[in-house]
């Protein structure tokens, strides 16, 4: 695992930004997958910069979400999809129709995991995986649980996940109780894994990930054992690791 310290929250976007565009430039029609929630926004902001600048071209890039609230429609302002296309799609050259999230409106978890999984293989798999880092630990919405899931499934979100979520929401009655979320395994079969952790409040967890036990009761701790994961992470968030 490659860890870049980053001096705050603006030196991780930019240094999180400089990978997956070099991604980009690597391989024009990579596939990309991609993380909603706070971490990544300033990452998306600095991309956007540099295709406004020229430097970036996503005409021919694929796109995979991790995760999408089961219930939502793409125009609620809580859904993933509302939040990707009012941060980062409609600001950049992206076809919208190879951008791909979790269809929340699909009543029918088990048709809505298979086919999400096999949008997922006829990409090809996914190239870089952009990842941020739950409170409990969890990617995507891969809680602490008993076991690893594997691939796209539906989801009980935790008391503490629904708590965090509850500020974007009238009520916490409002905060949707499942999600669609890709599985570990899924993750894990991703080329490149980019993990970003921003704050204080990160510190514990992310210790335990980089140097605790690989359990699914910390399920990012898996990502002890991919062979190419980078952590970006600000000084605060690697306040109670040792560098």
């Amino acid at each position: 695992m490659r860890i870049y310290k980053a001096k705050d929250y603006y030196d991780l976007s930019r240094k999180a930004a400089n990978i997956i565009s070099a991604q980009v430039i690597m391989k024009p029609d990579c596939v990309l997958g991609l993380a909603t929630g706070s971490s990544p926004i300033g990452t998306y902001k600095q991309l956007i910069d540099w295709y406004n600048k020229g430097d970036l071209d996503f005409s021919s890039v694929r796109t995979v979400n991790l995760d999408e609230y089961k219930g939502l429609t793409k125009d609620n302002d809580q859904s993933y999809y509302y939040f990707m296309y009012n941060n980062f799609f409609k600001y950049i050259n992206i076809n919208m129709a190879n951008t791909n999230i979790p269809d929340g409106t699909e009543p029918d978890s088990q048709k809505e995991c298979d086919r999400y999984n096999k949008v997922i293989a006829d990409l090809g798999g996914i190239d870089l995986q952009l990842l941020g880092l739950g409170h409990n630990g969890h990617i995507g919405f891969n809680e602490p649980d008993a076991a690893f899931e594997k691939v796209t499934h539906c989801v009980d979100l935790t008391p503490s996940t629904i708590e965090a979520n509850k500020r974007f929401f009238a009520t916490i009655d409002d905060v949707p109780k499942q999600a669609y979320t890709m599985g570990i395994k899924t993750i894990m079969q991703a080329k490149k894994i980019l993990l970003i952790v921003s704050g204080e409040d990160k510190a514990q967890i992310l210790r335990d990930v980089l140097y605790g036990p690989v359990t699914p009761h910390v399920p990012a701790s898996i990502l002890q054992l991919h062979n190419d994961v980078t952590l970006v992470a600000d000084e605060a968030a690697l306040s109670k690791c040792d560098f």
